[in-house]
C-alpha cells in the first residue's frame, strides 16, 4: 500500500491494541489505551497519538510501565480525589480521573482529581473535550515526562513542558478546546520534526551557548524555551505545584525522562477538574459563550491574517472527515509503526 493511502481508524486501532498487548497489557486496557492514541490522531494531535507507540512499547518492555496496572482511588473528598495509576499506562489513570472528577462535579459544583504515579497520557485535550461535551467546564494539566527547561536565568534542566488545556461548552460546531505546552515549542513537535529529517524553526530551542538550535538531532545539547519568558516559567511552576507536589508526584530534579530511561518508575503527575456552570445558577452558559465567540470571529482581520479563530474551532467536522476518510500518517511514523511489527512480532495488516 502507497505510504501516502488513508488508513481507517478501527485498523489502526486493532494494531496499536495488539502492539500493547504484546507487552502483556490485558485485552480490555490495551483496547482503552489504543483508542485514546488514535483519537489522539483523530483531532489532530498527531504527535501524542500513535507517534508516541515506540516509546510506550519500550518502556512496558523495560519494566518502567506496569502492563497490568491496578488504576485505584488513593485519597477522596466529596470534591476531590487522588489517583493511584500503579506505573502503569498514563491514558487509564487519565481516563479515571476524568470521569471521577465529571461525577464529582454533577454532584458538588467542582470534581478535582489528581494523578499520582502515572505516566505520559498522550494530549490533554483528551481530558477536557469530554467536560465541554457534557456541559462542563474541564481543565488539565501535568508534570511533563522529562526535563528539557531550566528555571528562567539558570542552566539546570528541572522543569518539563508541563501543559495545561482548558474547554468550555459552546453552542456552536465546536466545544472550546485550548491545549498548550509552557514551552515555545513540545518537544514530541520537535521529535517528529527529527523522525521527518526537517529543521525546527529558530526561537524553540537555544543551546548552553545561548544560541538558536534548530537541528532536531542535536536537542539535547540544549533546552526548550518558555512562552513569555519569565510567565511561561512561572506557570510552569505553578503547574508543577499543582500535579506534582499535590499529587505527591515527581517534580524537579525527581522526574524521570520517561525516553531515555525505559526502567525506572515515572511517578508522573497530573489532574483534571470538571466544573458545573449550574453550581454558580448558569443554565445557559454554552449560550452565552457562543454569542461572545461569534462576536470574535466577527472581528476584521489584520491584513494578512486569516478570519479569527477560538480554539478547538473545526475539530469536529475534522475528526469526522479522518474518520469517514481514514487518516494519512506521515511515511516516517508508516515506516516506525512497520518496523514495530517486525521488533514486536505483530500483524501488519493495517499497511
Amino acid at each position: 500500500m502507497a505510504e501516502d493511502a488513508p488508513i481507517k481508524a478501527e485498523a489502526l486501532r486493532s494494531f496499536v491494541a495488539q502492539a500493547l498487548g504484546s507487552q502483556g497489557v490485558p485485552d480490555d486496557d490495551a483496547a482503552s489505551v489504543a483508542t485514546l492514541m488514535v483519537e489522539a490522531d483523530v483531532y489532530g494531535y498527531a504527535t501524542h497519538g500513535v507517534f508516541r507507540l515506540r516509546q510506550y512499547l519500550a518502556r512496558l518492555a523495560g519494566g518502567g510501565c506496569n502492563p497490568k496496572a491496578n488504576v485505584s482511588v488513593a485519597h477522596e473528598t466529596a470534591a476531590t480525589a487522588v489517583i493511584d495509576g500503579d506505573d502503569g499506562l498514563g491514558h487509564l489513570a487519565m481516563v479515571a480521573a476524568r470521569d471521577l472528577a465529571m461525577e464529582k462535579a454533577r454532584a458538588a459544583g467542582i470534581g478535582w482529581v489528581g494523578v499520582r504515579r502515572g505516566n505520559h497520557a498522550g494530549p490533554l485535550a483528551l481530558y477536557v473535550r469530554p467536560q465541554a461535551e457534557a456541559g462542563l467546564l474541564g481543565m488539565a494539566a501535568a508534570v511533563g515526562s522529562a526535563n528539557h527547561v531550566p528555571p528562567y536565568g539558570g542552566s539546570d534542566l528541572l522543569l518539563g513542558t508541563n501543559p495545561i488545556a482548558f474547554s468550555a461548552p459552546s453552542d456552536g460546531a465546536d466545544p472550546f478546546v485550548f491545549d498548550m505546552a509552557t514551552t515555545v515549542a513540545a518537544m514530541g513537535k520537535i521529535k517528529t520534526l527529527l523522525q521527518q529529517g526537517q529543521p525546527m524553526p529558530e526561537g524553540w530551542m537555544v543551546g548552553r551557548d545561548g544560541k538558536p538550535l534548530t537541528d532536531p538531532g542535536r536537542k539535547s545539547e540544549g533546552f526548550l524555551l518558555p512562552i513569555g519568558g519569565p510567565k511561561g516559567f512561572g506557570l510552569s511552576v505553578a503547574i508543577g505545584l499543582m500535579a506534582g507536589v499535590l499529587n505527591d508526584a515527581a517534580f524537579g530534579s525527581d522526574v524521570v525522562d520517561f525516553t531515555n530511561d525505559t526502567t525506572s518508575a515515572t511517578n508522573t503527575g497530573q489532574f483534571v477538574m470538571a466544573l458545573d456552570p449550574a453550581a454558580f445558577g448558569i443554565t445557559d452558559f454554552g449560550e452565552r459563550a457562543e454569542r461572545v465567540f461569534d462576536e470574535m470571529r466577527a472581528s476584521q482581520p489584520l491584513p494578512g491574517h486569516d478570519t479569527v479563530r477560538l480554539p478547538g474551532d473545526g475539530k469536529t467536522a475534522a475528526a469526522q472527515g479522518r474518520i469517514d476518510q481514514g487518516l494519512i500518517l506521515k511515511p516516517a511514523l508508516r515506516r516506525d509503526l512497520e518496523a514495530l511489527t517486525a521488533e514486536y512480532g505483530l500483524d501488519a495488516s493495517f499497511t
